[in-house]
């Protein structure tokens, strides 16, 4: 397969959002990209037939300090991980500094609301249905003092949420008035990922981020009434609080969450367990693949990747290099493997990290790269696989 760039200025860094939020409009032709062409990151709005581009925030206080851009600005700047976009309804949420906004696709911004002072936010989600946005935070001492050189805290973060009894806080806002309905609070928790369910906004997937214990208190579900922990452990089914369980994302029906990671004994595995905490599931790679890497749901029983697929002569480096297809039978417990192309990406930091994405249709997938020197965002058609 041979992907095609749909980034415009190849003189600028730019990427997808964040992969928990799809980065194109419903319509999948326009797509909303993070660029640095104006020398600070916004957001701008792109027609991918047309080409036809508007610029839709305009920030000029560099970037907000939040978790994986440790090394921002304290309640200043633009999230660069903030951003959610509501493809169906065409507004997009992000942070600037203290103050949660919202930008339709015209360029028109208005405050929202504004997050409480001494608390870092990182990654929103806006519920499919358009009407509630989740902003989580957490006591900014879990964040205070950072090593720049190592790109994150030179400390053990979940060390000193649990030693100081911080929290995190899942702030919920009605987004018609701005108005904060919910504020969920996680004792002894650092988050950084929630997501609405996608045909029940009072139902929320959540993570507890690097924890200590991370095969069982990674993954956690908010049904509105109390925390469910969606992984405990079995040793007896050969899941350990000692593995590696990471980036829990719903299935596209919200029947199943799938999540990924790596067993004590190294082995790569994908995984399926619905929101009650039943029919637990999980499939081991072959041995060898456990490059690093994040798995999207598309259309059902489809996923893509950006690690782990593994061809001979490739490298042994730390981070995937395939954008591969996975059609899951997790009856069976099998993957049929489609490689499409290696991304080339260096994996040099966050925002290089191609967090490959399925378009609405389920018939392409689109992933960020840093090939050509400079990030860009590239589409491959898969419709061939898919029908």
């Amino acid at each position: 397969m041979k992907s095609e760039r749909v980034s415009g200025h190849p003189e600028s860094n730019e990427q997808l959002l964040y992969f928990t939020s799809n980065s194109l409009l419903a319509d999948d032709r326009r797509i909303v990209l993070i660029s640095d062409r104006t020398g600070d990151y916004n957001l701008f709005l792109r027609d991918m037939i047309t080409g036809d581009e508007c610029q839709l925030t305009d920030n000029r206080e560099g970037f907000l300090k939040s978790h994986v851009y440790f090394d921002g600005q304290p309640y200043r700047g633009l999230g660069r991980a903030s951003v959610s976009l509501d493809g169906e309804r065409g507004v997009a949420y992000y942070i600037q500094g203290r103050e949660i906004r919202v930008v339709d696709m015209q360029g028109n911004m208005r405050p929202f609301a504004l997050l409480p002072t001494e608390q870092m936010t990182t990654f929103t989600h806006v519920s499919e249905d358009g009407t509630r946005l989740v902003v989580p935070t957490t006591d900014a001492y879990a964040l205070d003092g950072d090593n720049l050189l190592a790109g994150k805290p030179e400390y053990d973060i979940d060390d000193r949420v649990q030693m100081n009894g911080l929290s995190s806080y899942l702030h919920i806002y009605d987004t018609a008035t701005g108005r904060e309905v919910d504020c969920v609070i996680v004792p002894r928790c650092w988050i950084s990922h929630a997501q609405f369910a996608p045909l029940d906004r009072g139902t929320l997937l959540y993570n507890h981020e690097w924890p200590s214990d991370c095969g069982v208190r990674r993954m956690w579900l908010w049904d509105g009434a109390k925390h469910l922990m969606l992984r405990p452990e079995n040793l007896a089914e050969g899941r350990s609080r000692g593995d590696w369980t990471c980036h829990e994302m719903w299935e596209r029906d919200g029947l199943s969450i799938i999540y990924h990671g790596t067993y004590v004994d190294g082995r790569g595995y994908v995984g399926r367990v619905r929101p009650d905490g039943s029919d637990l599931r999980e499939i081991t790679f072959p041995d060898g693949w456990t490059q690093y890497g994040h798995f999207t749901v598309g259309q059902p029983n489809w996923l893509v990747t950006d690690g782990y697929y593994r061809q001979e002569g490739d490298g042994t480096g730390e981070h995937g290099e395939w954008i591969a297809l996975l059609h899951m039978d997790w009856d069976a417990g099998k993957i049929d493997w489609i490689p499409l192309e290696k991304s080339g990406s260096s994996w040099g930091s966050q925002d290089a990290h191609p967090h490959p994405i399925f378009d609405h249709a389920g018939r392409a997938v689109y992933f960020t790269s840093d090939r050509g020197g400079k990030r860009a965002a590239y589409r491959i058609d898969i419709s061939q696989y898919v029908g």
